[in-house]
């Protein structure tokens, strides 16, 4: 195969975004938060701050990748401004969580969204990983028309869903309602806990900092596809979910996951919705194609400065191959032995801890950098906001969900043993050299 890659624009960069961020969040987890959130204004500021906590995210990460120019996010971005350690345990969080949980999410979204059964959907879902990984492993080229296809088709199914929400008189029963307390329901753990939803809902707005090295001019084109990206999709989602509330009767809502097929059964009837099932989930594919591109540069990134991970690197301007059937291992795992919303709260924990991370950094450059590069606008108030969000969400997730905190615990004690028995001499030797 062909693996010598080229360089990127920044409409794909966007379209890397685009197709990182909208996923199985954006049709599954407003059913989750409509279990213990009621009033309309609550559920529709989840939205508007989480396009806000991403927002502020894209502003920093677009400072400091422009300042770090390495492709690998988190794991480039803190072992630089840090020290390699936080680096390193970023790294795994994204190998291990980042972008096998949300792959695999996006798998069991697929399954569900399906208007046929499929008889062992679990073994199906691996099939599918395995397919598009295939895509990948060939060469950039071939990545890149693929990924602009595909998220192509996802945003105007999106704008046609919205429009045709919006059109049609809502329905007779709805979840449309500002009864309930909006300020209790805003500062409830249940909000805080649902932002832990819908965070997860927007990750993928630092997905082109993971790759920036493959920008044709990633001074002038990261900053456009990170905030960009951004923006279109906070617009797409604030509106996608008031269309799934004009038209879904809170029973049917409440816990509810293929929100979408809902809204499009009440909306046009059991045949339309049999439709958009089935574009929902070639919908999904842009989204598993997008986090299967962007994932396994990360440990491509990794494998240049640990030996431990060097049988996964690639020679410079080729795809990771390596790297990206590792992911697909992990995937399988996750997809095999987690719950839906298990593996969302965990992985949204482990992600706000990294961005946390980077976000800070921004502060940290300033002081010590003063070189040219692109500067985020208003600073520090983005910086400040996703902070005081992000902390906030984590505080809470440690007090709602032990289980899944403790678990991403477990999974960060494991990154640093990985760490120190990259460090051990004899560890060193067994990796394949230089």
């Amino acid at each position: 195969m062909n693996k010598k890659t080229t360089k990127i624009t920044a409409i794909t960069g966007i379209s890397i975004v685009v197709a990182n961020m909208i996923g199985t969040g954006a049709f599954t987890s407003l059913g989750l938060q409509a279990v213990e959130l009621h009033n309309t204004f609550s559920l529709m500021s989840l939205w508007m701050l989480g396009g806000l906590l991403a927002l502020s995210g894209a502003f920093s990460y677009a400072e400091v990748g422009t300042a770090v120019k390495r492709s690998g996010g988190e794991y480039a971005f803190l072992s630089e401004i840090y020290h390699p350690l936080p680096g390193y345990l970023s790294g795994w969080i994204s190998l291990t969580a980042g972008f096998a949980a949300p792959v695999a999410l996006s798998t069991i979204a697929f399954m569900e969204y399906l208007p046929v059964n499929v008889p062992y959907p679990k073994i199906a879902g691996i099939l599918l990983i395995a397919a598009i990984t295939l895509v990948h492993s060939y060469n950039l080229k071939s990545s890149a028309r693929f990924q602009n296809l595909t998220t192509s088709f996802k945003i105007l199914l999106i704008l046609a869903l919205i429009t045709v929400g919006l059109i049609l008189p809502q329905g007779e029963v709805n979840a449309i309602d500002f009864g309930s307390s909006y300020f209790s329901e805003i500062t409830s753990a249940a909000f805080a806990v649902g932002l832990i939803y819908v965070s997860y809902s927007y990750s993928g707005w630092n997905a082109a900092a993971y790759i920036s090295e493959e920008f044709a001019n990633p001074r002038k084109s990261l900053p456009i596809a990170l905030v960009g990206g951004a923006l279109l999709v906070t617009a797409l989602y604030t509106l996608l979910q008031y269309v799934f509330l004009r038209h879904i009767p809170p029973a049917e809502l409440s816990g509810a996951i293929d929100v979408g097929n809902i809204a499009v059964n009440h909306m046009l009837g059991k045949n339309a919705a049999a439709f958009f099932s089935s574009a929902v989930s070639l919908l999904l594919i842009s989204g598993i194609s997008a986090m299967i591109w962007v994932g396994p540069r990360v440990t491509a990134s990794m494998a240049k400065d640990h030996k431990l991970w060097r049988f996964f690197g690639s020679k410079p301007g080729t795809v990771p191959v390596k790297s990206l059937w590792l992911q697909f291992a992990f995937s399988a795992l996750l997809l095999v032995t987690g719950t839906f919303e298990q593996i969302m709260v965990y992985c949204g924990i482990l992600l706000t801890i990294s961005t946390t991370l980077v976000v800070s950094g921004v502060l940290i450059l300033r002081l010590r950098d003063t070189s040219d590069r692109y500067k985020s606008p208003l600073f520090p108030l983005f910086q400040v906001i996703f902070l005081l969000i992000s902390l906030w969400m984590i505080v809470f997730a440690l007090m709602h969900n032990p289980v899944e905190t403790l678990l991403g615990l477990i999974n960060l004690a494991l990154g640093c043993v990985a760490y120190y028995v990259d460090k051990i001499p004899k560890c060193r030797y067994w990796a394949k050299k230089d």
